[in-house]
């Protein structure tokens, strides 16, 4: 393999807990709930799949159900279905489900995983490149630059900005094109067992990692650096 491309959410990085994000967007709102009311809510917004790059919903509701399969293919349709879902959750004010949106678009909301410095700083040294092929609403070239991982990655190709998004091979494609890189000959590495294995359909090789919490997956992208050249 002579080139390598990256999901973001469960591969890179991780999203913050339901608590966390709450409490983040309570605090910064100047809004305070007792303790057992503030973790029902949490677990009511981790039930309804309300945080993005968190745990699926548990149901689509119906007004949501055309929206959500295509929700990566627009910022407008990203921000659409998640404040949807959060939407079934009542707050203390309506406000609320906006700036959950936004909390986490932000470099506080997401950590890397410990090893992923480390992988992507050997595939530089090895000069072998490296792009980032996310479904996603939104800009995260912001959170890899925060965390000091901007540095490493070559291209970014985010289904928001191109109308497509993950199975479908032309996003790899894309990915491939901008890197330069013969997709026979590329590596894609993700959490999501559909989504990005749809590169295989273009021919790329495939390694899936575990989509854990950062400090369950110390080691999980080490594997990668045996599958390149």
């Amino acid at each position: 393999m002579t080139a390598v491309l990256f999901d973001f959410s469960g591969t890179l990085f991780r999203v913050e807990s339901t608590d966390s994000w709450l409490r983040g967007v309570l605090a910064a709102a100047g809004i305070r709930l007792d303790e057992a009311e503030l973790t029902a809510t949490a677990r009511a917004l981790e039930a309804a799949g309300a945080l993005p790059g968190g745990v699926s919903p548990e149901r689509i509701p119906d007004e949501l159900a055309d929206a959500w399969p295509v929700r990566d293919r627009s910022a407008a349709l990203h921000r659409a279905a998640y404040t949807g879902l959060s939407r079934q959750v009542p707050l203390p004010d309506p406000a609320l489900h906006d700036a959950l949106y936004d909390r986490h678009m932000t470099p506080d909301a997401w950590a890397p995983y410990p090893d992923a410095v480390e992988v992507l700083g050997a595939l530089r040294e090895r000069g072998i490149p490296v792009g980032v092929v996310s479904n996603i609403g939104w800009d995260l070239r912001p959170v890899f630059r925060a965390h000091g991982l901007d540095p490493y990655i070559d291209v970014y190709v985010l289904s928001y900005e191109h109308g497509i998004q993950k199975p479908d091979p032309r996003l790899f494609a894309t990915a491939c094109e901008a890197l330069g890189a013969d997709p026979r000959r590329t590596l894609m590495v993700g959490d999501d067992r559909r989504a990005d294995g749809g590169a295989g359909a273009l021919g790329c090789g495939v390694h899936f990692v575990d989509h854990l919490p950062v400090t369950d997956r110390p080691d999980g992208l080490r594997p990668v650096l045996d599958l390149v050249g």
